[in-house]
């Protein structure tokens, strides 16, 4: 009864705009055509889409400039202790970034932040926590999935050591005025093994360690993995610009 009241008010509203002359809205007037949104071929059983920028081991570098140190073998980036952060090559603003990392076996010795530690850095400041949180106790906005010391996981997705994992993450870039003042802050989504963790959080400002983050201004900036003194391992990386 009620969804027939609707339609006879809406009959009775368009008979009275063409009693008085009224232009009644025809649908395609709503309609928006020419801009036609670019094909992109998804990808199938794990690999990329089409228009994805795929960073394998030759897309990185030392953090010190110099050639990529980590381990290297069929496709698997494997954290060789001691051998420093690798950055990419290429710098980003906006992505779309998917990461698959593996946490190796270790002994009960290793616990809290000692067990798998390193993490993916988003424009080489923001931090998604890369860890053993399977059943590993820790503070909670330092688990796997946190944004580090500022965003606790919503869930905790972690799958046991030896397992592949995934993150995929959507990151907006922060914009400064001409003054240094943040217009808009850093932003970020994350999917933790297909489960939303993170949803369009707003970062207070860059990850640290101790204090409180406060932001400086940037523009583009290469996206980061940590050496963390654990060999983690890391596969199948590939970013699309936003």
């Amino acid at each position: 009864m009620k969804n027939i009241t609707i339609i006879s008010a809406f009959i009775i509203a368009i008979s009275f705009g063409q009693a008085f002359g009224q232009m009644v809205p025809e649908p395609r007037a709503t309609e928006v055509w020419g801009k036609e949104p670019v094909k992109v071929t998804p990808g199938e059983n794990g690999s990329p889409p089409s228009d994805a920028i795929i960073l394998d081991h030759s897309a990185w570098e030392s953090i010190d400039g110099g050639e990529n140190k980590w381990d290297n073998q069929d496709g698997v980036m494997t954290i060789k202790p001691g051998s420093k952060d690798i950055r990419t090559k290429k710098s980003f603003g906006d992505v779309q970034l998917h990461v698959e990392w593996r946490i190796p076996e270790l002994g009960p010795e290793f616990k809290d932040q000692d067990r798998g530690n390193s993490g993916v850095y988003l424009q080489q400041f923001y931090e998604v926590q890369v860890l053993d949180s399977y059943t590993n106790k820790t503070y909670n906005n330092g688990q796997a999935g946190s944004l580090y010391k500022q965003y606790i996981p919503l869930v905790n997705a972690t799958k046991p050591a030896m397992e592949w994992q995934t993150y995929d993450i959507i990151y907006t870039a922060p914009h400064f005025g001409k003054n240094g003042t943040v217009i808009s802050p850093a932003r970020m989504t994350v999917l933790h093994n297909g489960v939303l963790i993170q949803n369009n959080v707003s970062l207070l400002g860059p990850t640290v360690y101790i204090g409180a983050p406060a932001y400086e201004p940037h523009g583009n900036l290469p996206i980061y993995l940590q050496d963390h003194n654990h060999k983690v391992s890391y596969r199948n990386i590939w970013v699309r610009e936003l």
